[in-house]
This record gives C-alpha cells, sequence and structure tokens, in this order.
C-alpha cells in the first residue's frame, strides 16, 4: 500500500510541476491559469476525502489509533483554517490577460486558499522526505 501511495504522490507532484511550468511558460495564460486553479481545487477536495479516509480507516482498524488520527484532522483543519485566514486578511483584486479584473471575493479567497495549502502540503511532503531519507542514513 505505501509503495502505491508513493507512486500516487509522485504523479501528482509530477502533475503539479507541469501545470505550473505551463503557467510559466504560457505568460500567465488565462487558459493555463485557470486549469492551475482547477488543479488546485482538485487537490484540495483530494485532501480532503484522503484525511477523512485515513481517519475513517485508522479508527475502524484500530481504535486505540484515535488519538492520531484526531490530530491529522486537527492539523488539516488549523492548515486550511490559517489559509483562509490569510486570504481573508487583505484585499484581493488580479487583472487577466484581456485588461480586466477577477474581483469575486468568494472565488479569489478560495482559489487563494487552495494555492497556499497546495504549497504548504508540497513543503510538508518535501521536509517531511528529506527528514526521512536523512534519518535513514543514520540507522
Amino acid at each position: 500500500m505505501k509503495k502505491i501511495l508513493n507512486i500516487v504522490l509522485g504523479v501528482l507532484f509530477a502533475i503539479t510541476v507541469a501545470m505550473l511550468l505551463w503557467a510559466v511558460v504560457s505568460g500567465g495564460a488565462e487558459v493555463a491559469i485557470s486549469w492551475n486553479l482547477i488543479w488546485g481545487y482538485i487537490l484540495v477536495v483530494l485532501a480532503i476525502a484522503g484525511v477523512i479516509g485515513a481517519a475513517i480507516g485508522d479508527t475502524v482498524k484500530s481504535p486505540a489509533g484515535l488519538k492520531k488520527t484526531l490530530l491529522a484532522v486537527v492539523l488539516v483543519v488549523i492548515i486550511v483554517g490559517a489559509a483562509v485566514g490569510y486570504a481573508m486578511s487583505h484585499e484581493l483584486v488580479i487583472t487577466n490577460s484581456a485588461g480586466g479584473v477577477f474581483d469575486d471575493p468568494f472565488e479569489l479567497i478560495v482559489s487563494e486558499t487552495g494555492i497556499l495549502v497546495t504549497y504548504i502540503v508540497a513543503a510538508a511532503s518535501l521536509l517531511t522526505t528529506l527528514y526521512v531519507e536523512v534519518r535513514n542514513l543514520f540507522k
């Protein structure tokens, strides 16, 4: 199962990098940015589903592991709450390629929250991988 999850993580990371490169290479084309936002939404939904699925699976498998499950859920709530709080803390107006602006506050907050959570999860994944590999060197 761990091998399958590592493969899935690698595929998701590769897709994210490809999407970001597409947005950069295209010069911030509206289509590329829109698809990146949709990808961000998909990652947020997958993260939420993964946490809920893991919580239910751990609870069914081992009721003693409920403390770790609750800790994971609390951590997700804190990360998403912090991202929403940061997104709501400043006024967002984003110009598009046609010279207009994206000014719907709800869409902008959801978009920025998804992007921030994606950045946090990517950074946490990289730091965790680095920590585990360094720890394995000294075993």
